[in-house]
């Protein structure tokens, strides 16, 4: 088993190629877009931001933007509003870097596809290569750590301030929900170097985690309006009707998706939200130990294999979601 120090180079030379072509576009292109995926969540922010930032402070003659859609809640109480530059931008050469996104079509922003040159860095499982230089790697529980990695490879000479370390320090927190999934010797390495940066762990914690009364509201709906399932299935569903009541907005569906992962008899769990614009329910589904990505897959949907979303066009389709979610735990019981 490697040392604890042993990790970050362990883990810079698997993708050393990549990260090296990576930095050489970053140093090259004057003009540097960074894009993610729809409905963003902290630590696809987090590193979007954070990459911004540490280009900015170590190279601040660079145009970079961050764009893609907001969030009712994380913009701009947690997170910046996003870049809004208008179309002379991309008149000219210009790179993409897409953080956290392991599809093409989830792009936040279209204009990723007019870069001269294409960056993908994910921790998402591979599903769609769309960039010209790629960068996946699985064990990473964010990809702001994944992300960290990649720009200590560049070496002691460029700066990680405490800005952008707070930032990528913030989707490490999220991802891992305060490290209690998935996380790694090389998550709490990565951890330390953030924090040797200066980050302030409860001013961090106070922005992502403050709560409002509304939020208190939505919880006890939740707790009041659960279903389990024959084999431990949980989940609750949010029509329309419901988020107007709540004071909530879609992407506030999943927010307590969480609530059950401590429970002992659910092996899942599952968050239902109503979707008017898109006119489908947006599923996010959690388990403790068994992958359910391949469930969520058969929806139109993918991720982690303990963490992942699914789109159901109708409701007459959740019985059939519960009860492929269901067979995971027979066979398990079997076992």
């Amino acid at each position: 088993m490697p040392k604890v120090q042993d990790l970050l180079p362990v883990r810079e030379r698997a993708h050393k190629w990549e990260y090296q072509k990576i930095f050489n576009a970053i140093r090259d292109y004057k003009r540097i877009a960074i894009f993610r995926h729809i409905m963003p969540d902290p630590d696809c922010l987090g590193c979007q931001i954070g990459l911004k930032t540490w280009i900015k402070d170590n190279f601040p003659d660079k145009e970079v933007v961050c764009l893609g859609d907001t969030h009712p809640t994380l913009i701009p109480k947690v997170f910046p509003e996003m870049d809004k530059p208008d179309n002379s931008f991309f008149e000219e050469p210009f790179l993409a870097i897409i953080v956290d996104c392991s599809n093409g079509n989830r792009v936040a922003d279209p204009r990723w596809k007019d870069a001269s040159l294409k960056i993908k860095i994910d921790h998402h499982p591979d599903v769609d290569q769309f960039a010209d230089i790629e960068v996946v790697d699985t064990d990473m529980v964010a990809n702001s750590e994944l992300t960290v990695n990649m720009l200590l490879s560049f070496g002691s000479y460029y700066d990680l301030t405490k800005e952008a370390a707070t930032w990528f320090y913030i989707g490490v927190v999220a991802d891992s929900n305060r490290f209690m999934y998935n996380t790694s010797l090389h998550t709490f390495q990565i951890a330390e170097v953030l924090l040797d940066a200066g980050v302030d762990i409860q001013a961090a914690y106070n922005t992502l985690y403050e709560k409002q009364i509304d939020d208190l509201k939505n919880t006890a709906y939740v707790l009041n309006h659960f279903n389990i399932s024959k084999h431990g299935v949980a989940y609750y569903i949010l029509d329309a009707a419901t988020q107007e009541k709540l004071n909530i907005t879609v992407e506030r569906g999943k927010d307590n998706v969480n609530l059950f992962q401590n429970v002992e008899g659910i092996g899942a769990w599952c968050s239902i939200t109503e979707d008017p614009k898109d006119q489908c329910w947006r599923v996010s589904i959690r388990s403790k130990s068994v992958p359910i990505n391949g469930v969520a897959s058969m929806f139109e949907g993918g991720g982690h294999p303990n963490a992942a979303g699914a789109k159901l066009w109708s409701l007459d389709d959740l019985p059939r979601l519960i009860d492929e979610l269901d067979k995971l735990f027979v066979d398990e019981e079997n076992y």
